[in-house]
């Protein structure tokens, strides 16, 4: 994957996977994600993949 793409999908990701975790819990409401603990689990997950491509992007090109 060309490099200059890791920052925004980083991001992308973390919000996405913030987003989720936060359905999970009950804290916002208003899909069928909401208190469903599975999402509560998988927004970590996702958050933490978005965490390693924005680390990635910071890296010097090899």
């Amino acid at each position: 994957m060309n490099r200059h793409w890791n920052l925004p999908i980083g991001i992308l990701l973390i919000l996405i996977g913030g987003l989720w975790t936060l359905q999970g819990l009950g804290h916002i409401g208003g899909s069928m994600m909401t208190r469903v603990a599975l999402w509560a689990v998988v927004g970590p997950v996702v958050a933490l993949v978005g965490v390693f491509f924005v680390l990635r992007s910071r890296h010097p090109p090899d």
